[in-house]
């Protein structure tokens, strides 16, 4: 029996970012939601319950990492939450330690590798979560 799907929301205020993320995951088989907005993100989470949430820091209204602060009060326990930027690297790590981010990872990272990465950091979740 093969492994469900992995359910991943991505966060984004890009539409062509949004698109080109969506499409790419899709590829190698995760079930992508996408929102464009970072108001209804707690609430959108809450009722989804996505395994990865993929938030972009730079996104108006609020910033990625006062969503994550937010969405994760509604989120179930086992959701992991990744900040998603194309700011330096060194920044972007920084912010997530401090704002409690299950991962980072920057817009530039497509395709595979980005598929291969957000797997293992929901394996590693679970291994994590006892399943």
């Amino acid at each position: 029996m093969s492994d469900p799907k992995i359910r991943v929301l991505i966060v984004d205020d890009d539409p062509d970012q949004l698109a080109l993320t969506e499409r790419s995951l899709s590829s190698y088989n995760f079930e992508v939601r996408t929102h464009r907005s970072s108001l209804g993100v707690s609430n959108l989470v809450r009722t989804t319950a996505p395994d990865l949430v993929l938030l972009d820091v730079n996104i108006p209204a609020l910033s990625g990492d006062k969503v994550l602060a937010l969405a994760r009060q509604q989120a179930p326990e086992n959701t992991r939450f990744v900040l998603y930027s194309a700011s330096d690297e060194s920044k972007l790590r920084a912010l997530a330690l401090a704002v409690g981010a299950d991962g980072y990872m920057s817009k530039s990272t497509q395709g595979a590798d980005l598929a291969r990465k957000l797997e293992r950091l929901h394996k590693r979740s679970r291994v994590a979560a006892g399943t």
